[in-house]
């Protein structure tokens, strides 16, 4: 039976400065822990322009405009270089707020979402060119008056909208007692939702694919909408499917903390390659929690604020064509219950497991993409270098192997590893940043082989203390097409079945 395969990938950034000081999660705690500290009078001098986002490198890279070697021959820190960098890309775009919340309007169904007057008139503005979005300006609503805006907040439980330090919006609790729909929650949900409407809208018109084709959508950031009732129920799925005028098309949500997105990949795969579905998107949103996350540390040593941006991806995963990177679904690396945490039994797990099954060796795989952090983040933190690291642990597995040398670990490390440019979103780095560089690389580039790793900290939820993770193969296709026959001959034998049923029925009802 054939393989899926790996159509294409989209990437959108949104540069979001005033909720990082106004939604980030280590913000908040602050302003509850120690409202007047040092930091969090410091921080509004730390944010970045847009314009600043846009021309930074490891972003640039995200949305595709810029090569990773290209990225990986910069010298860092990276937040130090000046290049010329572009809004839009071939895989998506990087958007200022002013226009993201504009976006959020449009998604919001429950009217939760309102703008000030004068505010709405120019962000309906700004999007008026949009060659996504420009069909949908009449969902951004009449605007309220300031004061309205202000009551809603202060008296209402509201959830405020900032610009520049100032009120331009809020959103409603959907819910007077309900903690699962409070205002703070629905602008999360509705962020969610609204920067995965432009990773999927981005995907098709890259894709050039017709909307009612796609017959599945997985979901997979790292928020969970629901009730009281049901709390993480769901389903941010279809909520983004009806946006994006995926009318054929049901879906569910995946959640796996950050490794959920490789989840979400193996089982698009699994589902395109048992026939059950022939097109199936697998998107996330962003997570306005992780905004300014290592803000502390960064504003310490003097440097930006660099968590400043939402991230969103979406990829198609089709049936063969012969043409496309294949998903090996046979090729699975996990983590198991029984696998233990050490570092070393993690990465035999997710990367030597896979490689056994295969009887490949760790040199057979010409790129690893596995939590791709950006080190200008990671660095100041106290993480150090997150992928190389990762790198090396491969490099050191594969000496235990007998597959290299311990002499070779350093070209080894220097030949594979990918430069982390992924933003801080949990989800995003954990492999999938990788995938629309993939699809080129595998068919007209010079790689043969790539393996997506995805790593989640299930302890985080208090419910276990096991690590979570699992890992695919993607290769370069054949353009063999092994099941064009069988596939022909299954539809044969159910035509011939149906219509014998169908005679049978009219017999037995004649007698």
């Amino acid at each position: 039976m054939d393989y899926a395969t790996l159509r294409a990938a989209s990437y959108v950034l949104i540069h979001t400065p005033d909720m990082v000081v106004k939604n980030g999660t280590t913000q908040t705690t602050e302003r509850i822990v120690n409202p007047d500290s040092d930091y969090l009078k410091k921080l509004r001098n730390h944010l970045r322009s847009y314009e600043e986002v846009v021309h930074y490198a490891p972003n640039q890279t995200y949305i595709g405009n810029l090569s990773y070697g290209e990225l990986k021959d910069l010298p860092q820190p990276w937040f130090e270089q000046t290049i010329k960098g572009k809004r839009y890309s071939k895989l998506g775009e990087i958007m200022p707020q002013n226009e993201f919340y504009g976006i959020i309007q449009m998604c919001d169904v429950f009217e939760l979402v309102h703008l000030e007057d004068s505010y709405a008139k120019s962000v309906k503005e700004a999007l008026r060119d949009h060659p996504l979005f420009k069909a949908d300006l009449e969902k951004i609503k009449e605007g309220q008056s300031g004061d309205w805006i202000e009551s809603q907040v202060a008296d209402h439980h509201a959830e405020g909208l900032y610009d520049n330090d100032e009120l331009v919006g809020c959103v409603q609790q959907a819910h007077e007692i309900d903690v699962n729909l409070n205002a703070h929650v629905m602008l999360e949900n509705l962020v969610v939702k609204a920067s995965g409407v432009m990773s999927l809208r981005h995907l098709l018109r890259q894709e050039g694919i017709d909307p009612e084709e796609v017959d599945y959508v997985i979901e997979c950031s790292e928020e969970a909408c629901g009730d009281m009732n049901q709390r993480g129920g769901g389903n941010f799925a279809k909520s983004i499917a009806e946006l994006a005028g995926c009318v054929n098309a049901t879906g569910s949500d995946i959640r796996g903390f950050c490794a959920a997105p490789t989840h979400a990949l193996i089982s698009a795969a699994s589902l395109v390659r048992s026939q059950t579905f022939r097109h199936v998107v697998i998107v996330a949103g962003g997570a306005t929690a992780k905004l300014g996350m290592n803000g502390k540390s960064h504003v310490e040593k003097g440097l930006p604020i660099l968590e400043d941006v939402l991230g969103g991806f979406a990829a198609l995963i089709s049936e063969n064509d012969g043409e496309h990177p294949i998903l090996r679904s046979d090729l699975i690396g996990r983590h198991k219950v029984s696998s233990g945490s050490s570092p070393q039994a993690v990465t035999t797990a997710l990367v030597a497991e896979p490689l056994d099954i295969a009887g490949y060796t760790v040199n057979d795989i010409d790129a690893y993409s596995l939590e791709m952090q950006n080190p200008d983040i990671t660095k100041p933190a106290g993480a150090g270098d997150v992928p190389v690291a990762n790198l090396k642990m491969i490099a050191a597995i594969g000496v235990i192997r007998n597959e290299l040398e311990r002499s070779q670990i350093s070209d080894f490390v220097a030949e594979k590893a990918l430069p982390g440019w992924a933003p801080t979103q949990g989800h995003i780095p954990s492999g999938v940043p990788y995938l629309g560089f993939a699809v080129d690389d595998l068919m007209t580039g010079d790689k043969n082989r790539a393996m997506i790793v995805g790593k989640g900290s299930l302890f985080l939820g208090r419910m276990t203390n096991l690590f979570d993770g699992m890992s695919i193969i993607i290769e370069r296709n054949s353009g063999e097409l092994s099941h064009s026959e069988t596939a022909d001959l299954k539809v044969e034998v159910k035509s011939a079945v149906a219509n014998a049923l169908r005679e049978f029925a009219a017999n037995w009802a004649e007698e």
